[in-house]
């Protein structure tokens, strides 16, 4: 059964990322939504959708994700041959900020004279 749900998931992210492309709300339009990962339930009744957003985005892309999820459910529900279409459950996935923001730090950090020695003590 997993490795059904698996495929589920996988296809159901892949169409989730053209369907987003075809969203007229401005809000998600204007934005460059990656889908990072999808996880129905084994009863196929709800699906948690992460995504992240590249770029600066509207402050309001999480509603116009909400106010778009009818259409995009049943878009979904038209390109799969499912016995139930999901509950669609968006959560934004901050993973990609909070790494170039760890990596920012670590460009920035300076290291003192006394670790860039070459470690001979016996001069």
């Amino acid at each position: 059964m997993a490795h059904r749900l698996d495929r589920i998931n996988e296809s159901v992210a892949r169409e989730l990322t053209d369907i987003l492309r075809s969203v007229k709300d401005p809000r998600v339009s204007t934005a460059f939504i990656s889908i990072t990962g999808v996880e129905v339930s084994a009863d196929l009744a709800f699906a948690k959708v992460h995504y992240s957003v590249l770029g600066n985005a509207d402050p309001n892309l999480h509603k116009g994700l909400v106010s778009a999820s009818g259409y995009i459910r049943g878009e979904l529900a038209a390109r799969l041959n499912l016995r139930n279409t999901p509950k669609l459950t968006f959560i934004k996935d901050d993973t990609a900020e909070k790494a170039m923001k760890i990596a920012d730090i670590l460009r920035s950090t300076t290291y003192s004279d006394a670790y860039e020695g070459d470690g001979d003590t016996n001069e």
